[in-house]
């Protein structure tokens, strides 16, 4: 079995429900605007973190735009998505742009989304720090049993922090 945590849009700031549950996962996604690199270092997975640059992120030399991860079952693609349509981005765009992908992960509107009603599932974690989480910071979890077995297990925290 493999945990992912994924996680966006954190602008500086972690809520600790969501560092507590990064950290006991195999690998942390993070789908950008991230601001304060500094603040990914609370972020300890058991295996690796990967993550890519926001729209707020140019200053941020050490991440690509994209990155693209091979897991067993399928790849996750992993950006930022704001270049898919500024308010929304289109899922229809995301997935002409990875159609071999199983699952395409993006960050910037803030919300969390699981649309996996076709392959390639797009999902969006949704604001995991203070800046317009919407009264919750949230994030996602991503199981893989097997080849065939991936679930995905959404989490809110409230916005006391």
């Amino acid at each position: 079995m493999i945990k992912i945590g994924i996680l966006s849009d954190t602008h500086g700031t972690i809520h600790p429900g969501v560092i507590d549950l990064m950290n006991d996962c195999d690998f942390v996604i993070h789908a950008g605007d991230i601001i304060e690199e500094s603040s990914l270092s609370a972020l300890n997975p058991k295996q690796k973190m990967i993550a890519v640059k926001g729209n707020n992120d140019q200053h941020i030399f050490s991440f690509s735009e994209v990155e693209l991860v091979e897991f067993p079952g399928g790849s996750i693609a992993i950006e930022h998505g704001h270049l898919h349509g500024h308010v929304q981005p289109s899922h229809d765009s995301l997935r002409a742009t990875y159609p071999d992908s199983r699952v395409i992960i993006y960050g910037h509107t803030h919300k969390q989304v699981i649309d996996n009603q076709q392959t390639p599932w797009v999902i969006n974690p949704g604001s995991a720090g203070k800046i317009r989480n919407y009264g919750a910071a949230r994030c996602l979890t991503l199981t893989i049993e097997s080849q065939k077995e991936w679930n995905i297990e959404q989490h809110i925290y409230d916005d006391i922090f």
